[in-house]
């Protein structure tokens, strides 16, 4: 029998929380860098180096590799023969606890994106709990533990089927995913959850997503099963899809492909997919009673040195002087850096000013000719600025943004992934623009905000309008002001490319 602390678990469970934070995964790393180097679209080889460079100066200056900070997913395997120190708190009310300890932890302070009452008033509850906790009673004398924190653009991609016995998995996937967008940022890995029933399929799923990358060595030594079979064949399948990283079209879509599976009934194929973004953080470690878990942090030399500098075509940009006629001679592609005041916004703050404006009030912030960055940003500490601020996904914002660019003078708006048709169709009338930060670099794109300030709704917290004083912000031309969209041609083109690639092959 193995006694376990009470308090190693809630320390330990606050750590991996932190630590996690800002390492990546050293597996996926690896992965990333071999897509890097493969990778032979620009634009897609620009955001892996954006990606890769920024999870080594989280690394360095622990600090989140995403604003968005996740929702704290936990498999706790306790064993039958632990016994615990204390009996006054619930598995889940110290997954809880450390939880609480790790977002408030004031030297890395993580963004709180919880909200209760979901269907309601969708109050934020401040800490970043409860935690989704799922709990298993297991052979043994130890508590294992395996902990996520999985950002919002990833989870909201999540798909789920109940197919015929006879349909096959991989063709749904392949149908699926390209309707799942960029929200997600690829690239990352899919989790996918096969049998037992609807939420056991998901909970598969998930649990998938927090095995190593491995799916090289499965390539070189081939498959050994079905599941094998089948995660190479989706592998190779969503790859040749084109979509690559961020969506701008490339060869690296997936670095693997996870598959969890569990008998169910014969007439039943439930199959849930889950992707992990390219801020994938878990960690997995195990409690015997000799002390809280002992998270070895990796060493920086095996982060690879990688640069990312901005060609001769970039275009260097002061906002404060913009109008609607300069954006116009901006096109699809494009790599512009921003200097000068932004204003920021996200779903709370856009609901708000629609009904402010339905209701004949004067808005707090004037838009005209500014353009408004979607973001939550994490809490600064020291001299920062801002603590890390990458874009959140745009598409949430589409049913406001005709509103926006039509009633507010609002010259353009930044984000990640794609718009949506009527979207692309208002930024075409209303001859704006939209512009792409890249998901997954939050701490590097701060680095580019030196003066930010709340100017509007500052009881949204992060949600809240700030402006921000940015100095060579890095984005993309994702949808210019003919409405053409890079998340629409970069694709096409590449899953042409592709097979250009295979035909030529093949032939040889």
């Amino acid at each position: 029998m193995a006694i376990i602390k009470q308090q190693d678990f809630i320390d330990s469970i606050a750590d991996a929380l932190q630590y996690i934070s800002y390492y990546h995964p050293l597996d996926f790393v690896q992965a990333l860098e071999k897509a890097y180097h493969k990778e032979e679209s620009q634009a897609a080889k620009d955001a892996i180096a954006q990606i890769l460079i920024n999870s080594r100066m989280s690394a360095t200056g622990k600090r989140p590799i995403c604003q968005d900070t996740g929702i704290v997913t936990c498999f706790v395997k306790v064993g039958m023969a632990v016994q615990w120190d204390s009996t006054d708190m619930t598995v889940q009310q110290m997954v809880d606890e450390g939880t609480r300890r790790a977002y408030m932890n004031p030297d890395n302070p993580l963004r709180a994106s919880i909200v209760a009452d979901p269907a309601g008033s969708r109050k934020n509850t401040k800490d970043n709990t409860p935690s989704v906790v799922h709990i298993d009673l297991v052979e043994g004398n130890e508590v294992e533990v395996m902990i996520a924190a999985k950002g919002g653009g990833s989870e909201n991609k999540t798909k789920m089927a109940m197919l015929n016995p006879s349909d096959s998995i991989a063709d749904w996937v392949v149908e699926t995913l390209p309707k799942m967008g960029a929200g997600w940022c690829p690239p990352g890995m899919i989790g996918i959850g096969v049998g037992g029933t609807a939420e056991k399929a998901g909970v598969l799923a998930k649990e998938s997503l927090m095995d190593p990358v491995d799916i090289q060595e499965l390539i070189e030594r081939g498959p050994e099963n079905a599941e094998d079979e089948l995660r190479l064949e989706i592998y190779e399948r969503v790859n040749k899809l084109g979509i690559g990283a961020q969506g701008l079209g490339g060869l690296t879509t997936v670095v693997d492909v996870k598959i969890n599976s569990a008998p169910t009934h014969a007439a039943s194929k439930p199959v849930v997919m889950i992707p992990n973004c390219a801020a994938t953080r878990h960690v997995h470690f195990h409690l015997d009673g000799s002390g809280p878990a002992d998270l070895t942090p990796p060493k920086l030399e095996d982060w690879p040195e990688i640069t990312w500098e901005v060609g001769d075509s970039v275009r260097r940009v002061n906002v404060n002087e913009l109008k609607k006629a300069d954006v116009a001679e901006w096109k699809t592609g494009e790599t512009i850096l921003l200097s000068g005041k932004i204003l920021t916004g996200r779903d709370a703050a856009h609901k708000r000013i629609q009904e402010m404006m339905a209701n004949g009030e004067d808005l707090p912030v004037d838009f005209t000719d500014k353009f408004i960055y979607y973001v939550g940003p994490v809490d600064a500490i020291g001299d920062e600025a801002v603590g890390p601020a990458g874009p959140t996904t745009a598409t949430r914002m589409d049913k406001f943004t005709d509103l926006m660019l039509s009633q507010t003078g609002l010259i353009g708006s930044i984000g990640k992934a794609e718009r949506g048709p009527a979207t692309c169709e208002s930024i075409k009338n209303n001859k704006s623009v939209y512009l792409m930060a890249v998901g997954g670099a939050a701490y590097l794109v701060s680095k580019a905000i030196k003066h930010a300030k709340v100017v509007a709704f500052e009881d949204l917290g992060m949600e809240a309008i700030y402006e921000f004083d940015v100095e060579d912000m890095p984005v993309t031309v994702a949808v210019d002001s003919t409405g053409e969209s890079a998340h629409v041609t970069g694709p096409a083109i590449w899953q042409a490319k592709i097979e250009e690639l295979d035909e030529k092959m093949a032939a040889e």
